[in-house]
């Protein structure tokens, strides 16, 4: 998944500083991107890509997921300003050594 993210960003023109599973039902993304690309740009390009690639490579996928959906609709996104850097980036690392 890692992977494919990093690809995914590298094409579309923005940059995942960050990524890490939290918790094992969700992503915590750090994204730098340019101005042109809104934040539900770059959730369509992420969600939906890595969706369909995944489901192409892993078919019984989709039977093993609620309602055979890989990503639910909605997001969250919190821009630095509010919280530094720093803590979004220790928050992010955290997020897979809980389990």
């Amino acid at each position: 998944m890692k992977e494919l993210i990093q690809q995914i960003a590298k094409e579309k023109g923005f940059t995942v500083q960050l990524f890490e599973c939290g918790e094992c039902d969700h992503v915590h993304c750090f994204v730098t991107a340019p101005p042109k690309l809104s934040v539900t740009t770059i959730v369509k390009y992420l969600k939906g890509i890595t969706g369909r690639k995944l489901f192409e490579q892993f078919p019984d996928l989709r039977s093993k997921l609620w309602k055979g959906e890989l990503w639910n609709h909605s997001y969250y996104c919190e821009t630095i300003g509010s919280v530094s850097e720093e803590n979004i980036r220790r928050y992010i690392e955290h997020q897979s050594k809980s389990y």
